[in-house]
Order: C-alpha cells, then sequence, then structure tokens
C-alpha cells in the first residue's frame, strides 16, 4: 500500500479529479496554496494498492500540465528609499509535485 500526495495547479484539478472517478481511484481532494506565485494548488491525497501507483502518476502526468505565465515581481526600496519599478517576467507554472509513501496501516471504517 503507497499514499500518494499530489500537488497541481487548480486548473488541471477538476480534470484530474474526474480522471480519478472514471479509474475507480478514491482521492481526498484540499484546497492548497504555495510556490513561487503563491497561486492556488489543490493537493490530493490517495490511498492506493502498490500495483495501481504507476496507474495513478500515468493520469497525474496526462493532465497536470506546466505552462507559461506572466508575473511582476514585487517593488523593492533600496536604502536611499528609491523604489525601482518592476516588469512583468514570463515564468513556468503548473505541473505537478508528486510524493509516493510508503503505508504501514491503512483502515477505512
Amino acid at each position: 500500500m503507497k499514499l500518494i500526495m499530489a500537488i497541481v495547479q487548480d486548473k488541471d484539478s477538476n480534470m484530474l479529479q474526474n480522471e480519478f472517478i472514471d479509474a475507480n481511484i478514491r482521492a481526498t481532494k484540499l484546497s492548497t496554496t504555495g510556490g513561487f506565485l503563491k497561486s492556488g494548488n489543490t493537493t490530493f491525497i490517495i490511498g492506493i494498492e502498490d500495483e495501481r501507483v504507476n496507474e495513478v502518476l500515468a493520469l497525474i502526468k496526462k493532465t497536470s500540465h506546466s505552462r507559461e505565465q506572466f508575473m511582476t515581481p514585487p517593488v523593492s526600496m533600496d536604502v536611499t528609499g528609491d523604489s525601482s519599478l518592476s516588469y512583468p517576467i514570463e515564468v513556468q507554472v503548473g505541473g505537478a509535485t508528486v510524493f509516493v509513501l510508503p503505508v504501514e496501516q491503512f483502515h477505512q471504517f
């Protein structure tokens, strides 16, 4: 038995949740925030049999896409009190961060 924790961008979460439902994979969905852009993410927590781990990973890979996005860095003040203007920069966001952990015991009541 394994515990999979998958952090995906909110834009990909509904499609991934539907894939899990179609594949009869039970997942707990949590709304989370974090990362460089402090943007909305979704964390899925899944308890799954060892032989189905690759199936879950394939679904996550299929639905979680990285994309380019523009963001404006925060304005900084130097020691003289002058602020520097910030210009939008292009950054890569999305994709998925996945942890696969061994489970010593699993109970469902």
